[in-house]
């Protein structure tokens, strides 16, 4: 399927309702529709419990399906079981083109596993503190929180101006530019850049020492469950672009990175 298919895709969207958050509902199908249209949509739970009720609010409103499991032994839930049986119902119908799992347990770590081995993408979304096993087998792992606040609304910051500084230019005077407003990251994380330095090693740079930032992306995202979104930002430009270490290049309507010496 060519890269600009992807959008055309059909995903089906599993919420597993005990592990996840109905807060993080909106920008998980903001994020899924970058893949694709998400037109089957299930969320499983006990619908007995006063804790879903957020999610019973979300399921009419978004044309969610639920899915009553009874809690029959103390401690334990058909959930899992449930979407797992789902899950390889859709992939041998064979009318699914990719798969969202929305939960932090690693119960469903073969479950990502198995739909891979078809050929078929898996967007995981999740607590940062979700276990490493699942997070790996999908094809990208988005955690929820770092998606929530690249959603937020951006607030005017309030800045202090001293009073002589506080009168308006007189008319036809240009404004100063307020003074920018440092976002809050995580460039500095360590496997981060091994990250993206071993997709840059993987490939050929210009005579400059530049590569594609597309391609780079590419590379970063077929070796982990990569996504800028983790790390505060909507843009792979503009992540790179808060790195100090990585040079960036624009040129036309194409972006190239190095890194610096």
């Amino acid at each position: 399927m060519a890269a600009d298919d992807k959008t055309n895709r059909n995903i089906a969207l599993l919420i597993d309702a005990d592990n996840a958050s109905w807060q993080a509902l909106d920008p998980v199908l903001t994020a899924l529709a970058e893949f694709g249209s998400v037109n089957v949509r299930r969320v499983y739970g006990n619908w007995s419990k006063d804790g879903l009720k957020g999610w019973r609010d979300m399921s009419v409103r978004h044309g969610i399906e639920p899915q009553q499991q009874f809690d029959l032994t103390k401690g334990k839930n058909a959930t899992d079981m449930k979407m797992t049986i789902d899950a390889m119902d859709l992939l041998h119908r064979g009318r699914i083109d990719a798969f969202g799992i929305m939960s932090s347990d690693s119960d469903f770590m073969p479950l990502a596993t198995r739909i891979r081995q078809d050929g078929l993408d898996v967007y995981g979304f999740g607590n940062s503190n979700t276990p490493a096993g699942f997070r790996n087998a999908c094809t990208r792992f988005i955690d929820v929180n770092a998606l929530l606040e690249t959603t937020k609304p951006k607030r005017a910051r309030r800045v202090e101006v001293p009073i002589g500084e506080s009168v308006p230019p007189s008319i036809g005077a240009v404004a100063a530019p307020a003074p920018a407003v440092p976002a809050t990251t995580k460039v500095d994380d360590p496997e981060l850049l091994h990250l993206l330095h071993d997709a840059y090693d993987s490939l050929k740079p210009d005579a400059k020492g530049f590569v594609g930032l597309s391609a780079l992306g590419q590379r970063a995202a077929n070796r982990s469950s990569f996504d800028v979104r983790n790390y505060g930002y909507k843009r792979l430009s503009d992540l790179v672009d808060a790195i100090p270490s990585i040079d960036v290049d624009r040129r036309e309507n194409s972006v190239f990175v190095r890194w610096k010496d």
